[in-house]
């Protein structure tokens, strides 16, 4: 437990539920009613930071950010601007305040509310992260530490990954690209007919996490580059 309070925004400080835990070179500041920061995740980041050098120009999306660690980790070292969306008002504070914390506030935009409801018509990224709950609803129980919101991820657990995939396919922008974690390579494979009925996205790459996650790269299909 840490008692470094820089990272969270007047009003979200909840006295000995905070922590301030190292995420790469970052420090995230976190509580209990947030998604404690896996380890493990600094992948999806580092693979984020390696895809943009050769990216086109353009901002990255975060869906599902939580304390916002996994995007701000993926700009950290770069110029790239970032947009941070969740729909929980607890998460968007904590990843603005770990923004400023990490020196970065001035190339983050935090916006709380439901996906694509908070993104324009017309906005376009050069790479997007989602972070979605993908746990089964039947099984969230088996994860009482966890916040519901964070790790609900419906009936088969991919209720908000689909629609993380949705607003893929309508705001990544010609030869941009998509990392999204998922739970295990059998959500990956029902994820990949997801995307089969649209024609819009196919699945270039997956790496699996035993015991942890998949992390599946998104590019748009030649119809659509």
């Amino acid at each position: 437990m840490s008692s470094d309070t820089r990272a969270v925004p007047s009003g979200s400080q909840r006295g000995l539920d905070l922590e301030v835990v190292p995420f790469g070179q970052l420090q995230i500041a976190f509580d209990r009613h947030v998604l404690r920061p896996r380890d493990w995740t600094t992948a999806q980041a580092s693979w984020a930071a390696e895809l943009l050098d050769g990216l086109p120009p353009g901002r990255v999306l975060e869906l599902c950010a939580g304390a916002g660690h996994i995007g701000l980790l993926a700009v950290a070292d770069n110029e790239r601007s970032l947009v941070s969306v969740d729909i929980d008002p607890i998460a968007t504070a904590f990843a603005a305040g770990n923004s400023l914390a990490a020196g970065l506030a001035s190339r983050v935009q935090v916006r709380e509310g439901s996906l694509d409801a908070v993104l324009g018509d017309d906005e376009r990224f050069a790479l997007i992260i989602a972070d979605p709950p993908w746990v089964r609803r039947s099984h969230v129980a088996h994860f009482p530490e966890d916040p519901l919101l964070a790790i609900d991820g419906g009936a088969d657990g991919l209720q908000v990954a689909r629609r993380c995939v949705t607003v893929a396919e309508k705001h990544l922008c010609p030869g941009g690209t998509t990392l999204l974690q998922l739970g295990s390579l059998a959500q990956a494979a029902q994820i990949s007919d997801f995307i089969s009925r649209h024609d819009r996205l196919r699945i270039s790459e997956i790496r699996n996490f035993p015991h942890q996650g998949v992390l599946v790269r998104l590019d748009p299909t030649e119809a659509v580059r």
